[in-house]
């Protein structure tokens, strides 16, 4: 597979990241972002793009890939809601469509959340746009799509946030993390298992396109039995 990583700096995006790099099956990975990830790998190529709200100019570095990974977003605290949704909503469905259109063959994953509002009309604004994103990006005419709902997320191999308050609670919290996931595992999730899970889904597809945190658990087991 040739894939696309979105996100890569991000926490999430550096596990989805990891895990295509290590994966004998990915014969190349590009990231696309306005900064690099640092990492160098016989297999990874860095797109810089600051823009990420429109990619004429690079279209032709877009094609001929098989999967994207997107998993480039913002916390909505404290933000207004148009500010939100023109993040969340607005470069998610940018990217999409170029990259829907340049590769309809495609599977496109996005990374959502536990508590995502599928009805629009719920009363949380996070859950309610990200709703919005993801029927946005099942209407379209990729060859599959997927949208992943973690909830807490355990970073496995040194991943870290962005966001400076996130960087902090996870510094102070991760070994209560671990904890919660020893004793809860069917509710909290690692940066790999999404990573693992996200490649298997796109080599073996998933009988259902929203996957909430027993889903991506449950991922292994429905791609073996679908070998």
């Amino acid at each position: 597979m040739k894939v696309l990583v979105f996100g890569a700096t991000g926490m999430v995006g550096q596990g989805v990241l990891r895990e295509c790099l290590l994966d004998p099956d990915v014969e190349q990975v590009q990231t696309v972002g306005r900064s690099p990830t640092g990492i160098h790998h016989p297999k990874l190529r860095e797109l810089a793009h600051r823009d990420l709200s429109h990619y004429a100019d690079i279209e032709a570095e877009l094609s001929g890939f098989d999967a994207c990974f997107f998993s480039l977003g913002v916390s909505s605290a404290g933000m207004k809601a148009e500010d939100y949704e023109r993040i969340t909503y607005g470069l998610t469905m940018a990217a999409a469509e170029t990259l829907c259109r340049l590769n309809p063959q495609m599977t496109f994953f996005y990374v959502s959340g536990a508590g995502t509002d599928s009805t629009e009309r719920g009363r949380s604004m996070w859950a309610r746009v990200k709703g919005k994103t993801e029927n946005a990006l099942l209407r379209l005419p990729f060859a599959a799509a997927y949208m992943f709902r973690p909830g807490l997320i355990v970073p496995m191999h040194g991943e870290r946030p962005k966001a400076a308050v996130y960087q902090a609670f996870y510094s102070v919290l991760k070994p209560l993390l671990f904890l919660l996931r020893r004793l809860f595992p069917n509710h909290v999730l690692t940066t790999e298992e999404i990573g693992r899970a996200m490649l298997m889904v796109a080599r073996y597809g998933y009988p259902k396109h929203i996957l909430e945190i027993g889903d991506i658990h449950a991922v292994p087991q429905t791609s073996r039995a679908r070998l």
